[in-house]
């Protein structure tokens, strides 16, 4: 009997979180659609690079039409795509909200929108949303009002979502992770950043991954946020 391969669609996708994210999914045999601004063609033929502003909704839409017309279906969609920008409240920008919420939110909105439908069509589909850890335990050491405000946003309709879906045989998670080595942290701030976990170091990569890769797995996992923080969320040391 055949088995049809299993599709995830990863946003976000060309550096760091995102980009073990895609090579994670392939391992476990998954066909990926793979968008961000600038991401590149893949000479993988199992990847399908969609590029452009996840925050459009023609992109959006593109990024799942690619993937039912290449692949036949939607299995997973991780919603990585993201912009932190920290600093104190008052200091932000008409421009900073705007391309905030324009990735942060609207690219959730519109891509998890358009893909729910082809879950419902399957009687199958897990949706991962990827937050911080800021949410729930916000720093003086680093402000992150818009963070909050965005990302605290999906933190609260992943629940929303696991319970309008969960009859419908579509899961909804998220993880939040606390300071990451990523190109986005230099080398230089990484003994200051460590310093902020209670367990005196940054998140790897491979920690977020290993955290999606459970709930890929946990069947019986919804409306869940993944806290990957070295101890963050439970208060400082």
């Amino acid at each position: 009997m055949r088995t049809e391969q299993k599709v995830a669609i990863v946003t976000g996708a060309s550096q760091g979180i995102g980009a073990a994210i895609v090579e994670a999914y392939r391992k476990d045999g998954f066909a990926v659609v793979a968008n961000s601004r600038s991401i590149k063609p893949s000479q993988d033929d199992g990847v399908v690079a969609v590029p452009g502003n996840i925050g459009d909704r023609e992109v959006a839409a593109l990024v799942v039409k690619t993937a039912i017309e290449r692949f036949g279906r939607i299995d997973t969609l991780i919603n990585n795509a993201g912009i932190f920008i920290g600093k104190p409240f008052t200091d932000y920008t008409p421009d900073d909200f705007a391309n905030v919420l324009d990735v942060n939110v609207r690219g959730f909105f519109h891509v998890t929108q358009l893909a729910v439908p082809q879950m419902l069509r399957q009687g199958s589909g897990h949706i991962v949303q990827i937050t911080t850890a800021l949410v729930d335990q916000p720093m003086t050491a680093l402000p992150s009002g818009l963070a909050a405000l965005t990302k605290g946003g999906l933190d609260a309709v992943t629940r929303s979502l696991a319970i309008e879906y969960a009859r419908s045989g579509i899961r909804v998670n998220a993880v939040a992770p606390g300071i990451i080595k990523t190109p986005m942290n230099p080398p230089e701030t990484h003994a200051a950043l460590g310093a902020l976990h209670p367990v005196g170091r940054m998140g790897e990569v491979r920690d977020v991954v290993d955290a999606i890769r459970y709930l890929e797995q946990a069947s019986f996992v919804t409306g869940e946020t993944l806290n990957v923080d070295g101890g963050q969320h439970a208060g400082h040391w």
